[in-house]
């Protein structure tokens, strides 16, 4: 193992776990750290971080699934609605320039800070999540988040919350959700994607175990749902200074 594939599979395996404490897959945290490491966007770092989002959100899953965290009902047909329109995003992102696309992803990553870190009203205990306007918002969700490359998770999570699921609840339902729509939005990359296999091996094991045996299994014994929120807003504006760092230094 070479010194730069060291570095990056160490550093991934603490962006899984991290990512997996919240239900995600890694992707959202893997594209700015991997472009440090690869050049290229689009054929390089989107396809190899939704391979990373579909097999780190399936572990968290499984361990969410082990802590009996998951509503099956929503999770499934936000599945299905996901993994129908997230193949779109990824197609457009083959016609659309690199800079317009991390200023997207910038974007998004400052709204969901904000949101993150802004104060919830308080939840009436009795009212029912609005299932219906989840799987409204889960079309422009799944598309624009196919075209950043990153699997919907790190947009679907705060949307779920906002509708009207437990922090925790909407965390397991976002690691079902998130899985098959990574694999789906990595099938237009197919015929033009440049992954280095050996690499992508180490950087899959890491991302596994770190999101199923650490990530997935903190938040279910140990962390409480105001805490994940801070955790994930956290995360967010991490990889949003560290993105931008990358910009203005290349």
């Amino acid at each position: 193992m070479t010194a730069t594939l060291l570095i990056m599979t160490v550093g991934l395996f603490i962006l899984s776990v991290a990512s997996g404490m919240v239900g995600l897959g890694v992707a959202f945290a893997a594209v700015p750290f991997l472009g440090f490491f690869l050049p290229d966007l689009v054929h390089q770092v989107q396809p190899l971080s939704l391979l990373l989002n579909g097999v780190t959100a399936l572990f968290a899953a499984t361990g969410f699934a082990r802590s009996k965290l998951i509503d099956w009902k929503p999770a499934l047909a936000l599945t299905i609605v996901a993994s129908i329109a997230a193949p779109a995003g990824s197609w457009l992102a083959q016609y659309t320039g690199q800079t317009w696309i991390w200023g997207l992803y910038l974007a998004a990553v400052v709204f969901l800070a904000a949101r993150m870190f802004t104060k919830d009203k308080p939840r009436d205990p009795d009212a029912a999540p609005n299932l219906r306007l989840a799987l409204l918002l889960a079309v422009p969700i799944a598309i624009i988040a196919g075209m950043l490359g990153v699997g919907p998770g790190f947009l679907l999570m705060p949307a779920l919350i906002l509708v009207g699921y437990h922090p925790k609840v909407a965390a397991g339902i976002t690691a079902v959700a998130v899985t098959l729509p990574s694999f789906t939005a990595l099938v237009p990359h197919l015929g033009t994607a440049q992954i280095d296999i050996t690499q992508a091996a180490f950087l899959v094991v890491a991302g596994a175990l770190g999101s199923f045996f650490l990530g997935a299994r903190l938040t279910s014994k140990f962390v409480s749902g105001p805490i994940l929120k801070r955790i994930f807003g956290i995360l967010i504006v991490v990889m949003t200074a560290v993105k931008v760092i990358t910009l203005l230094t290349s």
